[in-house]
């Protein structure tokens, strides 16, 4: 399962939602100022942690870039 800490307005969120979506990947978007604050955010990932944040089962990837890399090395999708 893929979690994705997201806010709105967010390009590169947007991005990587639009992918798991294309790909049918099971996941979830939790959204800043809807399911968790900003204190939460920083508590989870630390004070400069940019968003989005996305975890595959309970293992931290990382942000956008990081995500789609994860998903290529592990074979999940986006492979040429």
């Amino acid at each position: 399962m893929i979690t994705i800490y997201s806010r709105q307005g967010c390009m590169y969120c947007e991005k990587f939602i639009a992918i798991v979506e294309i790909e049918e990947l099971k996941h979830v978007v939790y959204r800043l100022d809807r399911d968790f604050t900003r204190e939460e955010f920083a508590e989870k990932f630390g004070e400069n942690a940019t968003f989005p944040q996305i975890m595959y089962d309970d293992t931290h990837i990382g942000g956008c870039k990081e995500g789609i890399l994860y998903l290529q090395e592990n074979n999940i999708c986006c492979t040429a």
